[in-house]
Parts: C-alpha cells; structure tokens; sequence
C-alpha cells in the first residue's frame, strides 16, 4: 500500500526537487530518489533505519518494497528483541519513556497514511516549501512531519547537517522557502543567536511545552509565529494552533487536527480516535489502545473546540492530600521573566503527613528568593516550591524530551 503510493508520487513529479543531505551536498529529484530506493538491497523480516541522513530514507523505501516491518532506531540505540507485530502491521514505533519504561506500537499502512494525511492537510505543508530536517527521523515526530509527508505527499526534504544555528543557517540558504518543525529547545537556541531564517513560512514545535514567552518573543522580534504542535507515539497528531499570532495561554495546544476526534474518560481524562490511532502496544497489549481509540494519561478541558492540558494523571503532585499537576506550576513560573527553563516534580518529603514536596529544577539568573516571593503571588503557598535546583540547562533526550520521571529518579542532575 505505502510502497505503491510512493510510485505514483515519484511517477507524478520525476525531475522534480525531492531530498538534500547539506552534510554530503547530494541531492536527489523524485525519479532518482525513486531508483536509488529499488536498488536498496534489504534483508528481513525486520528493517532498522537509524541515523540522520538519505541511507535512512532509503531504508524505508526498500522495506516498505520487500514488505518488511520498519522499526525506526534513535542514533546509538539498540533494537531490542521483539516479536514480529501482528499481520497487517508493518511499522513499530517506540514511545518516548518520558513518564517511565519505553514500550512498542504497532502500527499498519493504513493507520500511517492517515496521520501523514491528517497532518498535511492541516498544518497546508506545500512541495514549495520543504521541510527542514533537523529533528530526528526516527521519533514519532519526524518520521510524521518529515518522512511520511516526503515519500506519501510529495513535500520535499532538506537534511540539515547540524542542529546549531548555523547548521539551520547553511541549510535554509538553499531553499527559497522552507517549513521549520522543532522542538522548544532548538527555537530558544535558534531564537537567542537570531538565526531563524528569514524564508521560513511556517513553523512548528512539538516534543514539549513550548514556552509562551519564547513564542511571544520570537514573533516580537520577525513577526513569526511558531505553531504549537501536540500529539502522542500511541496515535501520530493529536491537535495544532493555527491561529496567526501569539496563544494567550500556555496550556492551549490547539484544535484537533483533521481526521481526529477526542473524548473523554472519568471527565478529564483525553481519549483520541480516528484512523491514525495505532493498532496496539507490542508485544504486551493494553486495553489503553486499540480499535481506533487511545486512552492517554493527559489532563484536559476543551473550551470552544480548543483543547488546553492540565497535566498528566501520573504526573500529579500529592501534598497533604491536595493533588496538583507539575505542568500548571511550571507555566506560571515560567511567566517569570527570568526564568529560561524549569521542571517541576513531587518528590518524597521528610513529613509523612504531607506525602510529597514540590521540586522545582530551573534554569535562570534569578535568586531562589526572589522566585519564591514570586510565585507566592500566582499559586497557592502549598504548591510553591520547598526545594530549588539551579542548572545552566535542562538536558533533553534525541527527541527533544526531558524525561520528568529520570528526574524523579535521580537519574539525571
């Protein structure tokens, strides 16, 4: 089914501009890209594209022709055992293990084909505006915004040589207009050297909150606006801002994008339906996904057909009894106009009785004081930070992820 999509893509636009690798200055139209990926040799039944580069295109393309299962590998990560999905599926994707153990879905051609679909059709990705690749093709993300519109649709792809302004730099130039997908990280490290291009049309974040005075102080500056895109591994794109200027509140993550429907479980809890929603988790199956519906942890209220998060069940802060979610409180210190970054998690507390502290890891210049009396005048005393961490940088993972739980853990800091 893929495999045969791409034909008729390739067929439809021959001569035309399809992929760049700046690293190695290759370049490739659709008919070339096409018979580089007939002439992959591949072996199975399953097939490993890793890296950041065209062999990884080809990989896929070759495997979707022998009909083998795509399981996308992270740089340096290991393929651990598993067994061959169930028939009919072809593609296993990894979850992002930000809230605890990474697992696997399954995901059929089909279910593929919708997400690509659901996304072109909402974020109006164009072939006169490649994408940037700079975000890894093997996260859910990118194999989404970057492969799957390339090889499906016909949007053409632009691998960057590195994540660094100038890397983003080099790689703009060679394009009269490009769509820049990100994540929050990259935007505050592009933003900081002022080195968002100038021919970017469209910009997308995802991986993470993007921080509202991040997206108010880009669009100050140029007048760009940075998209926030939300979505989850279990079922491709879940929502996306489309409005034009800045989001008056940090917890909006948009509408729901074409072809997905959201519900609700106990009120609150977010259920996504639509012909994206993966198959199953593989090999343990979980009556969390499946026949079209994932049953996601998330926190939600939609107002006006607008889904704003109110953090994750699991995520949840217990003090005395008095639940509070990390997400609400990062967003109000992060109002604050020194912070650049934060993290917040519950953590044992000394006292028994009050079960957990709130744990506040923070990049700024700002003295612990002075945050403490400013966050005494936006939340309640009880979900003010007892315990301060200054870091110059909150390490992310290769997918652009901070892992709250490896915090949690210990295992990082």
């Amino acid at each position: 089914m893929l495999y045969e999509r791409w034909r008729q893509i390739a067929n439809g636009r021959k001569s035309e501009f399809a992929l760049s690798d700046i690293a190695s200055g290759r370049r490739w139209t659709f008919v070339e890209l096409f018979a580089a990926g007939e002439a992959r040799a591949v072996s199975g039944p399953v097939i490993f594209p890793h890296g950041q580069s065209p062999e990884f295109i080809l990989e896929v393309l070759a495997a979707w022709r022998e009909n083998l299962v795509v399981q996308p590998l992270e740089a340096g990560q290991t393929a651990r055992p598993v067994p061959l999905p169930p028939p009919g599926c072809i593609h296993l994707k990894s979850t992002s293990a930000t809230t605890g153990m990474a697992q696997h879905i399954a995901f059929t051609g089909a279910q593929l084909s919708a997400d690509a679909e659901n996304i072109v059709a909402t974020m109006g990705l164009r072939p006169d505006w490649p994408n940037l690749g700079i975000i890894s093709l093997a996260h859910s993300y990118g194999f989404s915004n970057l492969v799957l519109p390339l090889l499906l649709h016909g949007i053409p792809l632009v691998i960057a040589a590195a994540a660094l302004p100038e890397g983003l730099r080099q790689a703009a130039q060679t394009q009269k207009a490009v769509t820049l997908p990100a994540v929050p990280a990259l935007w505050r490290a592009w933003h900081d050297a002022d080195a968002i291009p100038k021919n970017a049309m469209l910009g997308i974040s995802a991986g993470a909150p993007l921080p509202l005075s991040l997206e108010q102080a880009v669009f100050d500056r140029a007048g760009f606006k940075i998209h926030n895109f939300y979505g989850a591994s279990e079922c491709g794109g879940i929502a996306y801002d489309t409005s034009n200027v800045p989001r008056p509140d940090a917890a909006c993550v948009g509408t729901p994008l074409k072809g997905v429907t959201i519900g609700f479980e106990n009120e609150t809890s977010l259920v996504v339906r639509g012909a994206a929603v993966g198959e199953t988790y593989w090999p343990e199956k979980s009556p969390l996904l499946g026949n079209g519906e994932f049953h996601a942890s998330d926190l939600v209220e939609v107002t006006n057909g607008t889904i704003y998060l109110r953090g994750r069940a699991g995520d949840q802060i217990n003090i005395a009894g008095r639940k509070v979610s990390p997400e609400s409180i990062e967003r109000e210190l992060l109002a604050h106009p020194r912070v650049r970054e934060c993290l917040i998690f519950g953590a044992p507390g000394p006292d028994d009785r009050r079960a957990e502290i709130v744990v506040a890891v923070v990049v700024s210049d700002a003295a612990e004081a002075e945050l403490r009396e400013f966050m005494l005048n936006r939340v309640p005393a009880w979900q003010v930070p007892r315990e301060w961490r200054f870091v110059p940088s909150l390490p992310v993972n290769q997918r652009g992820k901070i892992s709250r739980a490896e915090w949690r853990r210990g295992t990082v800091g």
